[in-house]
């Protein structure tokens, strides 16, 4: 890895549904990953920042309007990803991201299911790019991972955070 990439880039890969390896992979040969997406980041968040109506957002992006509420709302769940409190909590919000949007599109067939896993097999990917990033290891968050509502748990097996 040459570099981390950075907060507008890793928003960036998430919005256009890129792994960050391969959003990484193409940093420095391709203008779309290197100036065009992380363009679109930034439009978004000074949209919000100054509550642009909707179809000003559609202009400035050149897009239809409905399209523009739907990057808006994608760019609320890549931040849910990305400024996650750690490695494991993004892989945790990305994946219950992906599930939510397979039962939305409907979870009936084998290839649907298949198509879910690959999903989740993207976000495993991810999460280890961001363990690569900080030199960590799985094991430092597997209480994070193992998160339960209302329950604590005391085992300390692997929680070398602790």
């Amino acid at each position: 890895m040459d570099r981390a990439m950075n907060r507008t880039q890793l928003l960036a890969a998430e919005l256009f549904n890129y792994s960050y390896a391969n959003y990484q992979d193409h940093l420095g040969v391709n203008e779309r990953f290197d100036r065009l997406m992380p363009e679109t980041v930034l439009a978004l968040e000074t949209a919000e920042r100054e509550e642009w109506p909707r179809e000003k957002v559609a202009r400035e992006l050149d897009v239809e309007p409905e399209q523009a509420d739907d990057l808006l709302r994608r760019l609320q769940d890549a931040r849910a990803v990305v400024e996650a409190e750690n490695p494991a909590e993004a892989f945790r919000n990305g994946v219950r991201q992906s599930i939510q949007m397979a039962m939305e599109s409907g979870l009936e067939s084998a290839e649907e299911t298949e198509k879910l896993v690959r999903q989740v097999c993207y976000r495993a990917a991810d999460l280890a790019y961001l363990l690569k990033v900080e030199e960590s290891s799985l094991s430092r968050y597997s209480r994070h991972l193992r998160r339960e509502p209302d329950v604590e748990y005391h085992d300390g097996y692997f929680d070398e955070e602790d």
